[in-house]
């Protein structure tokens, strides 16, 4: 079962990218379905190209997709350190499965 999910976010005025006039129900919703992670025991890492760049040039699956794709392929998302999204939030339903928690009711 993956025990950590690492979030690699385009670059957001805050933290959840949740503020300023035009905001984005996806990140809501992901925010929500991060949260219910945490509460099932998932490690979980969030990292802001705006506030936090070294983040993405230390990953190297973060780095060379970066330098592959433009930032148009974030967010990327690693799951025990397998890249398994990008350019998208993924739903809860992938969350789950790929922490192995899918078999198990929410």
């Amino acid at each position: 079962m993956t025990k950590e999910i690492h979030v690699f976010d385009p670059p957001m005025c805050c933290s959840s990218g949740v503020c300023g006039t035009n905001v984005n129900t996806d990140l809501i919703r992901f925010a929500g379905d991060l949260d219910t992670l945490k509460q099932r025991g998932v490690a979980v890492q969030r990292f802001n190209l705006a506030s936090e760049p070294a983040a993405f040039v230390a990953e190297p699956q973060v780095k060379e997709t970066l330098a592959a794709n433009g930032n148009d392929c974030l967010p990327l998302i690693l799951a025990d350190g397998v890249l398994v999204s990008k350019g998208r939030y993924p739903g809860l339903d992938e969350l789950m499965q790929w922490t192995g928690l899918a078999e198990t009711s929410l």
